[in-house]
């Protein structure tokens, strides 16, 4: 699998700022949170929507942090500390502790695999692999379904993984990942499958087809 765009790092920092509230609400769709796009956009824009909870407007806001932190901080190493900085901002006043590892056990809904709780030099030495691989696109999405998968996190893990994907495809200009609405129901079947078996090649491929998006340079 080779890298699908190939894009001047300006110009994949100019398309995640141009698809930031779309990103940011599909990924709160991803969580099931009962926003629309007009709705998500006002609140970026720092207007309260009565009709959404309270914690639901927290993880729009969580997530427009964690994507500004990441923007700012392209240059920075990939490894578990910048990880859980990026955590840090999605779970925050969500989940029992937020930019650490979890300490118990977790189950996944709908899903007959339990992670192990997460051990830190295990973790390091498993990002550590994964970030060897040479096709920055096969990267992101390796290390973004072995954060889903293993959930280091009480909470977070999909928004978490998803935006430090991000990171690497847009530092390497490799465009953009995010699940449109359109195939939430797909992706949501295809992770169940991945997270029972471990086996994550039709979940790649449908990511890898259906998922990332670039911008249209001509040359």
């Amino acid at each position: 699998m080779k890298d699908k765009f190939q894009l001047t790092k300006e110009e994949n920092i100019f398309l995640a700022k141009k698809v930031l509230v779309s990103n940011i609400y599909n990924s709160a769709k991803m969580e099931g949170i009962n926003t629309t796009y007009p709705d998500t956009k006002t609140i970026l824009e720092g207007v309260n929507v009565p009709t959404l909870k309270l914690d639901e407007i927290n993880c729009i806001l969580n997530l427009r942090d964690a994507w500004n932190f990441t923007l700012s901080h392209l240059d920075d190493e990939v490894d578990l500390d910048f990880i859980c900085q990026i955590n840090s901002f999605v779970s925050r006043n969500e989940s029992l502790e937020w930019g650490v590892l979890r300490k118990g056990k977790v189950g996944i809904h709908g899903v007959d695999f339990i992670p192990d709780i997460p051990k830190k030099d295990k973790a390091i030495q498993n990002i550590h692999a994964i970030l060897k691989e040479e096709v920055p696109t096969v990267r992101s999405l390796n290390l973004m379904l072995y954060l889903m998968r293993n959930q280091i996190f009480w909470d977070g893990n999909k928004r978490t993984s998803m935006i430090v994907a991000n990171k690497i495809l847009i530092q390497n200009g490799c465009g953009i990942i995010t699940v449109k609405e359109e195939f939430l129901q797909d992706f949501n079947h295809l992770l169940t499958e991945y997270y029972n078996t471990g086996k994550k090649e039709k979940l790649i491929s449908f990511l890898y087809d259906n998922c990332i998006f670039g911008l249209e340079v001509e040359a």
